[in-house]
């Protein structure tokens, strides 16, 4: 999880049986809700504090926005802080939390007249037998899955690199091959490669095609040996 979007205790202690029983016990009667959509500009302490009006909370993790739209949303607007996309709010008691949803949700976030949040609407549901350690699993399998898309796409660059680099040297063979040729006076002809009287496209078409199925076997390698 990013430290951005996460608003809870950060202190980590170890834990005796009695305070490990306690831990489970409290899992157990904890609820989480899941808020589908987060206002423009409202960080994971706002979200606390307005929760907290509602009923005891324990930990709350808001969503980055995608690295992509974050990069366009700095580069074009004046908002340079964060943009949260998605939450989830833990509550100590699971029946305080299905009330909670129930009670804010499709309804104005309200506050103060001329408050920044007070005509934007909740959208938020309770998420039954879902515990937080759900979560963090989850933001791992994502963040796995995103690592190996990238190895993926790098491999595939570097594969067109060197082929371009391949074919630059191929061009300053030609090139010096062909100068030679003219100072002797004679032609330079260039032979054919393809085979079977197959055509160019063709030929190319098929590589790219074997190109994008090794790919693709190279992602199942990577996330078989991560899963």
């Amino acid at each position: 999880m990013l430290p951005e979007g996460f608003a809870g205790p950060k202190i980590v202690k170890p834990l005796t049986p009695e305070a490990l029983a306690a831990y489970k016990a409290a899992q157990d009667r904890a609820g989480v809700i899941y808020i589908s959509r987060i206002p423009p500009g409202m960080r994971p302490s706002k979200v606390r504090h307005l929760m907290s009006l509602h009923g005891e909370i324990g930990r709350v993790y808001l969503q980055q926005e995608d690295a992509k739209r974050a990069y366009l949303r700095r580069k074009y607007t004046a908002t340079k802080k964060p943009h949260f996309t998605e939450g989830w709010v833990e509550f100590k008691d699971k029946k305080v939390a299905r009330s909670v949803a129930e009670l804010l949700n499709a309804q104005p976030i309200g506050g103060k007249k001329g408050t920044r949040w007070r005509d934007d609407v909740w959208t938020m549901k309770y998420l039954p037998k879902f515990k937080w350690n759900m979560l963090t699993e989850q933001v791992a399998h994502e963040a796995a899955i995103h690592t190996a898309k990238l190895r993926v796409e790098l491999s595939q660059s570097r594969s067109e690199q060197r082929e371009y680099l391949q074919n630059v040297e191929l061009a300053r063979v030609l090139e010096k091959r062909s100068q030679r040729k003219k100072e002797k006076g004679e032609e330079m002809v260039l032979k054919s490669h393809s085979r079977l009287g197959k055509r160019p496209s063709e030929t190319e078409g098929d590589s790219e095609r074997k190109r994008r199925r090794d790919n693709e076997d190279e992602l199942d390698t990577v996330l078989g040996s991560i899963f």
